[in-house]
């Protein structure tokens, strides 16, 4: 087995009773005519390079570092395994950007086109019965990659978001694998809980030789305990699995129900094993509800990039650490931005209990070709994912990027993204969806917007604007120079008032420390507001020129001026009525040194809170071990209550800076029964 992210691709739909990996070291070389067929290659300098897979070409992971390159060829030797004689042998990739062609012993097996989906051949044929094989793979990774799927990778000519762009991920970057299985054969398994959260539904489609024209036996078992034993000459079977003693999934217990599927046939027997969670996610008027309780998202944009391996991780560790920084920060939803990501993430996020807003990557232009391309990434995200029980809200296109920024004065544009979004639906009609993430919304379950403001103030106008005083429409720069008023729904505005209102982008600062600043007073701001059902930071890390991270490139914690994420993004805050001047100086104190200011509960829990006002003094952006509030029985400012998703009325904290300072840090604790609810801080400066 390969050493190189050995771990078997696909946990989701779990074969690996018999698989084999073709990640390692492959040969590789450039093609800068762009040879169309195998048979061409004599036509190329000999293979004098070696690549590692699943790594892009671009990468110094895979060992080659070469940029711009349209065409690439891999080739290797593989063995299969002298017991898999008698079954079929199926080649599988996980991704390739963009387009790629495959030959196995000089037989073309097949190609695909999508650089973010699976594909597999059927290699049987090409082999002869032969248990070695030279397997030789083309790909294609066009250099302008406007009117393609390519998410954020950097093209020529530039996309309109070329600064937010990076370098591009051509050709394999995602698991290579063999497999073997009977004729006749589990093609897919999708796992719905029921509306009791009692059972699963499961439909099994079956695929092969005999599949359509004989009996095939299923046998369904739930945790090692028969549930189902049925036969049927359909090719697609519906069942539903009772549970005994049912456990719902959620992130505080991430529980997770594996099915095994048995299709017995005359050509053998298939077996799978697929799971998912009981838990249920749907919309309530305007507000999202998980498992009968309101979900409100605090939110962190993951683009799933490393220094080294571009888009691919470096090893399936490094997904843990993503999740688990991100909880750490205190977010509770990863948004997965433009990019369907590994499958092995997902599996960490549906075991860890991570929350997954997952999404399909963009086409950089407009066309009616262009569209289509992004469609045909729908039907395989939801086959692929549908099962994972972290994944509470699908995305479509962002931001109008592919489509040419002008949604609201276009019904062709309208058109393409009404047809994307039903067409999802009609896949998956129970998860929330978004059509147009930000922007111009024209068929949605979630009405989202994406504001960025260097200043709080600023930053709190628009806020208040679009959530308080309801407007239609708020500024975007949509370039240098370049500012237009962007609809929030583009048809019909007032459809949007019985659909969970969510922030989905937002942030500021220039240097790490103005952005932990940010963080705190910005976040804050939308905890004023009842009627928001969430929000998600930009971004957990560094990308490249993009320093936007809480953590850095490396995952590493940058200096965030003392303001404590995951101290923002609590279940419970404290919220000052301050509206803060510039990192070190939020409040100008009065002459005598004195400041005074109500402070708020937010609270979403499911019960009611309440505890006493109290506060401590410590250096300018320092942190404070909270504790010591405590041990010096400090007098409490007032008592404060909430009642879950409903800010409390304000009590009045006063201070006087101490005698000699010209600036320090007002530490606030909400303290109940000896226990700290919650914290936050204020920098108080003399004039």
């Amino acid at each position: 087995m390969s050493s190189v992210r050995p771990e078997y691709p696909r946990p989701h739909f779990d074969r690996s009773h018999s698989w084999l990996s073709l990640n390692g070291e492959w040969e590789f070389r450039g093609d800068p005519e762009g040879l169309a067929d195998a048979a061409d290659l004599a036509a190329l300098p000999a293979w004098d390079r070696q690549i590692t897979v699943p790594f892009a070409w671009e990468t110094p992971s895979s060992g080659i570092g070469e940029q711009w390159l349209a065409w690439g060829w891999y080739r290797r030797e593989i063995t299969v395994p002298s017991e898999w004689q008698g079954q079929r042998v199926v080649l599988h990739f996980g991704a390739v950007h963009h387009a790629a062609t495959v030959w196995v012993n000089g037989t073309e097996v097949g190609g695909h086109e999508g650089g973010y989906t699976p594909f597999e051949l059927d290699i049987t044929e090409a082999l002869a019965g032969s248990t070695t094989a030279t397997a030789i793979v083309r790909v294609a990774a066009p250099i302008d990659k406007r009117y393609i799927v390519h998410g954020k990778q950097r093209s020529i000519p530039r996309d309109d978001y070329d600064n937010c762009s990076f370098t591009p991920s051509s050709g394999i970057w995602q698991s290579v694998w063999l497999e073997s299985r009977p004729a006749t054969f589990v093609s897919n398994v999708s796992l719905v809980p029921t509306d009791d959260l009692a059972g699963i539904e499961a439909r099994i489609e079956v695929e092969g030789a005999g599949a359509g024209a004989n009996e095939v036996r299923l046998r369904l078992t739930v945790d090692g305990e028969v549930a189902v034993e049925t036969s049927t000459s359909d090719r697609t079977v519906t069942v539903t699995l009772p549970i005994k003693s049912p456990r719902v999934w959620s992130p505080q217990d991430p529980h997770l129900y594996y099915v095994t599927i048995e299709a017995t046939s005359a050509d053998g027997t298939d077996t799978v094993t697929a799971y998912t969670g009981l838990r249920s996610i749907h919309v309530d008027e305007n507000t999202l509800v998980l498992n009968g309780e309101r979900l409100y998202v605090r939110g962190v944009l993951d683009q799933g990039y490393w220094p080294r391996s571009g888009i691919t991780a470096p090893t399936d560790d490094a997904f843990i650490t993503d999740i688990e920084l991100a909880r750490e920060a205190g977010f509770t939803v990863i948004r997965k931005h433009l990019k369907l990501e590994d499958p092995r993430f997902l599996y960490h996020a549906d075991r860890l209990g991570m929350l997954v807003w997952a999404e399909p990557a963009s086409t950089g232009r407009y066309s009616a070709a262009a569209a289509d391309r992004f469609e045909q990434q729908i039907e395989p995200m939801v086959r692929r994912d549908g099962n994972h029980p972290s994944i509470v809200i699908w995305g479509l296109y962002n931001e109008e990027w592919g489509l040419d920024w002008d949604v609201a004065a276009d019904p062709e544009k309208q058109g393409a993204v009404r047809h994307a979004f039903e067409l999802l639906k009609s896949l998956d009609p129970v998860r929330p969806a978004v059509d147009n993430s930000g922007w111009s919304h024209v068929s949605t379950d979630i009405v989202d917007w994406h504001i960025y403001d260097e200043t709080p103030a600023g930053w709190a106008a628009k806020v208040r604007g679009l959530i308080a005083n309801r407007e239609d429409s708020f500024r975007v720069g949509i370039g240098p120079g370049v500012v237009v008023d962007k609809p929030l729904v583009a048809v019909d505005p007032r459809a949007s008032d019985d659909k969970p209102n969510l922030n989905s982008e937002f942030g500021g600062g220039f240097t790490s420390v103005e952005r932990g600043w940010n963080l705190r007073w910005q976040t804050l701001e939308l905890r004023r507001y009842d009627r928001l059902s969430g929000y998600v930071w930009t971004e957990l890390y560094d990308i490249e020129h993009e320093m936007a991270g809480l953590y850095d490139a490396e995952r590493a914690l940058k200096d965030t001026g003392g303001n404590v994420p995951a101290d923002t993004n609590a279940d419970t805050v404290l919220i000052a009525d301050v509206v803060a001047l510039a990192p070190g100086r939020d409040v100008v104190a009065a002459a005598d040194g004195s400041v005074a200011f109500d402070v708020r509960i937010s609270h979403h829990g499911t019960a009611a809170i309440d505890g006493d006002l109290v506060s401590s003094w410590g250096a300018p952006l320092g942190v404070l071990d909270l504790s010591s509030v405590l041990i010096s029985g400090a007098a409490s400012m007032g008592h404060l209550s909430a009642d879950p998703y409903r800010v409390g009325e304000p009590a009045r904290l006063t201070a006087t800076l101490p005698a000699g300072s010209s600036a320090a840090r007002l530490h606030v604790a909400l303290v109940s029964r000896g226990s700290v609810l919650a914290v936050t801080a204020v920098d108080v400066v003399r004039d």
